[in-house]
């Protein structure tokens, strides 16, 4: 009977299915036959290796339930079969699957917060209240000074349109919209605006390693042959344009021929991890593939067990040089004794470093020179073998021969899984602006340590520096937090880890963001207060559970995004400052001439302008101010610090101050005949307006000078102010708007006495940067954020720092 095609949407369990080199596992399925089945599991369980499989009956400790990766006889929904074949009874579809009990995980996670959300939801309440109290007394002060309940009434009611900050959700969200504009153009996709200004408070960077901080594909590093006596470094060799040493030749061929990868429809090469490096360092060697010159006469694969594969080959008469490899050619099975020519062929034999070198008896120096495989020479291999390993390599052996048992040593090549690029530089930079990375895998804990040196973790000699999965489940929570400190490196680890070390790191206080690309991650990026998913290489599941999409799968974007978010907050207090000085200011006047029994120095329209101009272009122009180049210098933000800081404050106050005591003498110097004219609102009225605008200027920046950071950086905001300043002269010259607002011309005179006295604000602010940038009145308190942070409270608020 026929073999067909059905949808993986209509199995059902009892199903049989066939699955070869390429295809995507359809289904969780009981293996009835496997013919070297390997198969790619590491989108689940975070292993770069394949699995080898099996078809009989696995026992396990009977209080124990056997992990995903003991499972040797199941197939798991949405792996990539790299090797043989094999068939299977579908057991489990959809939910019933390992990975539909991981999406289910992730769907069970509460989304938490963010901290801006949190901090904006404080501000509004407490801004609120506290306007509609000022606001109250002064309508009631009013009152009993015997005004009228009208007059007091609109003043009323204009003061809580100015006062209260209803544009603040406003300028947020714009900001955060921008914000998010700005991360799309450097390949970074946010799918929740607030998730922008939270990597600006992250502290914690969990990143997951196959996919996120390595590439996920196995590459030559390094060859040793004892022809040449030395380890040759192979990023080297492809940049020396000189012919290589025979024995280098030699071992490449034996690389090439004793593999079973291939090029599939779409140029992709299908294949062991292994075998589809020593593939791809062909071309960087500029050695062309041999294998359509050969005929495989016999093959015996490799298999965990062994730990070796050995082919018989020979050269075929007039072979056909230009063509490629073909999956029929690369995986022949048959097991002819001669081949087409009567060869008996040569035997091509790779493995494990032990298997291969008790075979030989020779080791190859050049064509026609072969010396005895002595104890000498298999020490001096075995130094080079274990010396790789201890740097996280994977080692292979090369030998062939006519005899299995008399085989001539070759060489032996090292891979290993490369860091993608600027990985390193990534997190030294992370970890020197305070943020805690630390690295999650499924290997073991030697391997997972010698990576994470070899990226730039850092490794406490002091402390364990690496937990496995097994210490983790035996630890309490309470446990797990305190060890979560000190610990770099988390080492054979299953979704179920993931979510308790992030939930540890949540537990002490952190803010912590998850990267990963695979369905073993989805539940702990949901989890995490940010999720970062990889964008090519990451999976569905990985992709809806992540607040974030690396595109271009580089991990160096998380600086980016981490800059942006602080940026972002940084440019939010800015426009605080702005809006909240206003506000004061325009409470505390009319407060006080309320208290001293003046008339109302502006009147209801002249206010409203007021806040048009606070809560307008001016202030969300404050919002896109470029990023500061100093901002990753300062700490993270702590999740519970007020985004009202002392140091904010303060500047709102003195701010406020200045406006207030500039306007009240204009308004006093004007009112020199006792009543209040159209020209002495008009002054007063104009003499607020400007000394908004100058004091936007002033809010540019917290700590840097207007003249350090140029004029012209923020166009929108140049924009804005002539915008505002031409409004405001309509108010006060056109006609139709002097009836309207009760305004009156103003001289040139006039004008630039306003400007002189408005632009104290500006330099007034200009003085405390210059005088205030060489203090440090930092102090330690509080609880600790795990190891290598402190809590600090600065005149920005709290934060953690590196200690």
């Amino acid at each position: 009977m026929e073999d067909s095609a059905t949808l993986a949407s209509q199995l059902v369990p009892g199903d049989l299915v066939k699955f070869g080199i390429g295809d995507r596992i359809p289904a969780d399925c009981r293996l009835v036959s496997a013919v070297d089945l390997e198969i790619d599991e590491s989108n689940l369980t975070g292993e770069n290796k394949p699995c080898r499989k099996v078809i009989g009956a696995i026992t396990g400790n009977e209080y124990t339930e056997l992990s995903i990766t003991e499972r040797k006889n199941i197939a798991y929904m949405g792996t990539l079969v790299r090797n043989g074949h094999g068939t299977g009874i579908v057991v489990g579809t959809s939910k019933e699957t390992e990975f539909g009990v991981v999406f289910c995980m992730m769907q069970e996670v509460e989304i938490r917060k963010t901290p801006l959300q949190l901090s904006m939801d404080e501000l509004g309440k407490k801004l609120s209240m506290l306007s509609f109290i000022i606001i109250g007394v002064i309508v009631l002060i009013g009152l009993f000074q015997g005004k009228h309940w009208l007059e007091m009434m609109t003043i009323g009611v204009s003061l809580a349109v100015a006062a209260i900050p209803e544009g603040l959700p406003i300028v947020v969200t714009v900001t955060l919209a921008l914000g998010v504009l700005r991360m799309a153009n450097r390949k970074a996709i946010i799918k929740k605006l607030p998730s922008v200004e939270t990597l600006g408070s992250v502290n914690v960077v969990c990143a997951d390693k196959t996919g996120t901080l390595t590439m996920n594909q196995m590459t030559v590093t390094k060859i040793f042959t004892l022809a040449e006596g030395f380890p040759v470094d192979v990023d080297q060799a492809k940049n020396v344009d000189v012919d290589l040493h025979p024995g280098m030749r030699r071992l490449m061929q034996v690389g090439n021929l004793c593999n079973n990868a291939f090029m599939d429809d779409h140029s992709k090469w299908i294949g062991q991890p292994t075998d589809i490096a020593l593939i791809e360092v062909l071309r960087g060697l500029s050695i062309s593939d041999e294998r359509p010159l050969f005929e495989r006469i016999s093959e015996f694969p490799f298999n965990s067990e062994q730990k070796y594969m050995h082919v018989r080959c020979a050269p075929l008469p007039g072979g056909n040089v230009g063509n490629k490899p073909t999956a029929e050619h690369a995986i022949d099975p048959t097991n002819a004794a001669v081949s087409q020519s009567g060869s008996l062929g040569t035997y091509y034999f790779k493995g494990a470093i032990e298997p291969v070198l008790e075979r030989c008896v020779n080791y190859y120096r050049s064509e026609g020179s072969q010396l005895p495989f002595d104890i000498e020479a298999k020490d001096k291999v075995l130094a080079q073998a274990n010396d790789m390993a201890t740097h996280g390599l994977r080692v292979l052996a090369m030998a062939y021969g006519n005899d299995l048992d008399r085989l001539t040593f070759v060489g032996i090549v090292a891979m290993h899984d490369p860091p993608r690029p600027g990985v390193e530089d990534s997190i030294r930079t992370l970890v020197g602006s305070g943020v805690k990375v630390i690295m999650i895998t499924g290997d073991a804990d030697a391997t997972a340590l010698s990576i994470a040196r070899r990226l730039g973790f850092p490794i406490n000699p002091g402390k364990a520096s690496c937990l496995t999965g097994a210490e983790i489940e035996s630890m309490t929570e309470r446990q797990l937090q305190d060890a979560v400190g000190h610990v770099s490196v988390f080492a054979r680890t299953t979704p179920k880890h993931k979510m308790a070390i992030v939930s540890a790191f949540q537990a002490k206080g952190c803010i912590v963001a998850m990267t990963g690309d695979g369905v073993n991650d989805a539940p702990a990026l949901k989890l995490a207060d940010i999720g970062i998913s990889m964008g090519r290489s990451g999976t569905d599941v990985a992709k809806e559970a992540a607040d974030m999409i690396l595109v271009d799968d580089d991990f160096s974007t998380i600086l980016g995004a981490v800059e942006e978010g602080k940026s972002i907050f940084y440019n939010i207090q800015n426009f605080l400052t702005f809006q909240l000085s206003t506000s004061v200011a325009a409470l505390t006047l009319i407060a006080m001439a309320t208290l001293f029994g003046l008339n109302n120095p502006l009147n209801a329209m002249q206010i409203l302008w007021i806040n048009i101009l606070m809560d307008g272009p001016p202030a969300q122009s404050l919002g896109v101010e470029p990023v500061d180049d100093d901002v990753m210098k300062k700490p993270p933000r702590a999740r519970d610090a007020a985004i009202l800081t002392p140091l904010l404050l303060r500047r709102v106050l003195t701010s406020a101050m200045i406006i207030v005591a500039g306007t009240m003498f204009v308004y006093v110097h004007e009112m020199t005949d006792g009543a209040v004219t159209a020209r002495d609102t008009t002054m007063t009225f104009t003499t607020f307006v400007f000394f908004d605008m100058f004091n936007a200027l002033a809010c540019r920046s917290e700590k840097k000078s207007i003249f350090s950071i140029g004029f012209t950086t923020n166009k929108m905001f140049n924009f804005s102010v002539l915008g505002s300043i031409i409004g405001q002269f309509l108010v006060i010259y056109m006609p139709f708007f002097q009836t309207v607002f009760q305004t009156e011309a103003l001289t040139f005179t006039d004008l630039l006495g306003i400007t002189l006295l408005t632009s104290s604000v500006f330099w007034a602010e200009e003085a405390r940067k210059f005088f205030g940038n060489g203090r440090n009145n930092e102090k330690i308190h509080g609880r600790n954020a795990g190891q290598g942070f402190r809590r600090v409270e600065t005149e920005e608020g709290e934060a953690f720092e590196i200690v």
